[in-house]
């Protein structure tokens, strides 16, 4: 079982003084899929970033029932700045506790400690697991898994993960949403984030994280990084061989050249299909590709729509865009 955080909802999500919508990819994901669960988002002045949540002060947040606040931006190399502390204690002092996926620590933030610690207040760090993993051990166990693969980082496989398990669960399927990263973690409130486990525990990781089910219980598992990626190969290839899927499913950007942070060029998808059956057979010889989810996001609609039927024809597999125009087209064929 994957732990649980027992984060509080309803949430304030902050986003600080974040310019960039890519930056709060965290706090667009949460209001995506707990729209419910979101109160409102506090910004500081000079943000130039828009959940299309309510603005509330913390004071208000609080007054109006908040029991969380959960940072939505993930600065880079995951630190937590200066400018942002004194917002942080005013959350903890008025009885909100405060949920991170960054790197570091809140409790090594000392104003925060002392803050939680006077309030009794929640530190809570999802991307710290309370878990030891040990090395996977690569034998069968029964269960279906699906895992989610990019071409590149940042292509959809959080949100097709996602939709293909609310598509499941409407169906009345048994299946269970495994969070990898932070966002997803924050979203499904339990998981591994994988980035943050020890490289030889990875594989282990996943395993514990999709353990042996009924026949029957569908396990959608989160992927991370690409195969081809030369920073984040070796998470991804962890969670293929310790998830074993049964199917997975390729995401893609189809307007990026190069990957995202260096300067090798995007496989093609026929070349990730290839490598996913190719490295997945090492652990579940019975390994297929399920589809592609195309993120069009940049495209207009009438070329998205074309996109998508010249790559389903030209791989024979089912193809769609999931926030687009639904995920059916892959969900349908596991059923």
């Amino acid at each position: 079982m994957s732990p649980g955080f027992g984060i509080a909802p309803p949430y304030l999500i902050f986003i600080g003084d974040a310019q960039d919508e890519v930056i709060a990819k965290t706090g667009f994901g949460v209001v995506k899929w707990r729209p419910d669960d979101c109160l409102g988002q506090a910004r500081m002045s000079g943000c130039g970033v828009d959940l299309g949540l309510p603005d509330l002060s913390i004071a208000q947040a609080a007054a109006n029932g908040a029991r969380t606040l959960i940072i939505g931006i993930a600065p880079s190399g995951g630190s937590l700045p200066e400018r942002w502390i004194a917002s942080l204690v005013e959350a903890l002092e008025a009885g909100l506790d405060i949920a991170s996926g960054l790197h570091i620590r809140l409790g090594s933030i000392p104003a925060l400690l002392a803050a939680a610690e006077r309030t009794g207040r929640r530190l809570i760090d999802v991307r710290h697991s309370l878990h030891n993993f040990t090395v996977a051990k690569g034998e069968p166990r029964p269960g279906k898994r699906l895992l989610t693969v990019g071409t590149d980082c940042a292509v959809g496989k959080k949100y097709t993960a996602l939709s293909i398990h609310a598509a499941l669960q409407r169906r009345g399927v048994p299946a269970t949403f495994r969070a990898t990263g932070q966002t997803g973690i924050l979203i499904g409130e339990s998981g591994v984030a994988v980035d943050a486990v020890v490289a030889d525990f990875v594989a282990g990781a996943a395993e514990w994280l999709s353990p042996a089910a009924a026949p029957e219980h569908w396990d959608i598992i989160e992927g991370q990084g690409s195969l081809f990626h030369p920073a984040f190969a070796g998470v991804s290839l962890g969670l293929l061989h310790g998830s074993q899927p049964d199917v997975f499913v390729v995401c893609h950007e189809p307007t990026r050249q190069t990957l995202t942070g260096v300067k090798a060029r995007v496989p093609g998808l026929d070349e990730v299909i290839n490598l996913t059956n190719l490295l997945g057979r090492v652990t579940n010889p019975d390994i297929r590709c399920g589809g592609v989810s195309i993120n069009t996001a940049r495209l207009e609609e009438a070329a998205a729509r074309d996109l998508i039927e010249e790559t389903a024809a030209r791989l024979g597999l089912p193809c769609t865009d999931p926030i687009r125009f639904g995920i059916d087209r892959i969900a349908e064929p596991l059923l």
